[in-house]
């Protein structure tokens, strides 16, 4: 049986978590849908893997369902595929009362939630998240996004989905990388908001058999955040722990050769280091992140100079005029934003003037 989690955030929806629930796509779909025509978006992993079982369900509750697949990748999240998402829902014949389903990881879910947010001034999509990642965090709260050259997520919108559909199930063909990445992101949970889920994930000797479990306890932590600014004024912000720096790595790195998850897990790490050596959070926060990190198969060093990451974390999107928040801890469970003058990063990070 699915457990249902509702989001109040300004255009409410459900988010329904179960095993097995996949099948039941095109009957959840039917219940929020106003026609029966929707459009899947998903990539060239993903679709051969459950495009044909979503579009089945689809069809069988009347749905006509065309299906449009992306080379799968960070690095198709781009202006180039949303153009090629435009023609085809143009080609399908969507309009702005159909439906849009993203059938994939974050990358799916950013960029067809962004084509749908964008196409005839918004279309309605549902979320049917197949990662880890996308599970606990991407296709939860409404930011949808392309990368452009200059950093990751420039060009997006806030647009709520009308349904999350959400299959732990799915997760069992993930690889070890995939997953992993996925945890990058349930350890920022534990470290901005829970010392609960912290402490559970450290004594965990098994995670997949407490999946379901600890699924619902990220979403729940960034639905709770979500509900009260969802338009990320001040404590969405917090989600972002890891953010600035992790999206400065996957810059230097042309979003190829790391993945999200890993790279933000680099980014808690240093930034916390450096956040204790300014006297901003407790000494040791980063050795108990790091370890953490290790024991779910991810690195808690940057692949990159310092230097350079810290210039290319310039552009994020935390920037507000000539000041940048960076999210640190007071502990673990307990996230905090500093604000710091441009001009003053480089001092932050000890790299001089």
């Amino acid at each position: 049986m699915a457990d249902i989690i509702p989001v109040k955030t300004g255009r409410a929806y459900d988010i329904h978590l179960g095993r097995g629930i996949l099948v039941e796509t095109g009957r959840l779909a039917a219940d929020v849908a106003r026609t029966r025509k929707a459009v899947i978006v998903t990539d060239t992993h993903v679709g051969p893997l459950y495009g044909t079982q979503v579009k089945a369900s689809l069809e069988a509750a009347g749905f006509d369902a065309p299906l449009y697949a992306f080379e799968a990748g960070e690095a198709s999240k781009n202006m180039q595929t949303l153009q090629a998402l435009y023609r085809f829902f143009a080609q399908s014949d969507l309009t702005r009362a159909d439906l849009v389903v993203a059938l994939g990881g974050g990358v799916v879910g950013d960029a067809a939630g962004f084509a749908a947010a964008t196409y005839m001034r918004g279309v309605d999509f549902i979320q049917v998240p197949t990662t880890l990642l996308a599970q606990v965090d991407s296709s939860v709260g409404g930011k949808t996004a392309v990368d452009l050259p200059e950093g990751k997520n420039l060009a997006g919108a806030f647009w709520q989905p009308r349904l999350v559909i959400c299959d732990p199930d799915v997760l069992d063909t993930l690889d070890a990388e995939n997953f992993a990445c996925g945890m990058g992101e349930v350890v920022k949970h534990a470290c901005i908001r829970s010392k609960a889920l912290y402490d559970r994930l450290l004594a965990c000797t098994d995670i997949r058999a407490e999946l379901s479990a600890i699924i619902a306890d990220n979403v729940r932590i960034k639905r709770d955040v979500v509900e009260h600014d969802e338009r990320e004024k001040g404590e969405r912000m917090l989600l972002n722990f890891g953010h600035t720096l992790g999206h400065g790595i996957e810059k230097c790195l042309h979003y190829t050769g790391i993945s999200h998850g890993a790279a933000v897990a680099a980014g808690m790490h240093l930034i916390t280091l450096h956040a204790e050596r300014n006297g901003l959070t407790p000494p040791g926060t980063a050795a108990r992140i790091g370890v953490l990190l290790d024991k779910y198969g991810l690195s808690a060093d940057s692949p990159l100079p310092l230097a350079d990451v810290v210039h290319a974390a310039l552009n994020d999107k935390k920037r507000a005029g000539g000041n940048l928040h960076l999210v640190l801890l007071k502990d673990i469970g307990d996230a905090f934003i500093h604000t710091l003058p441009v001009a003053d990063l480089p001092a932050f990070f000890g790299l001089g003037a």
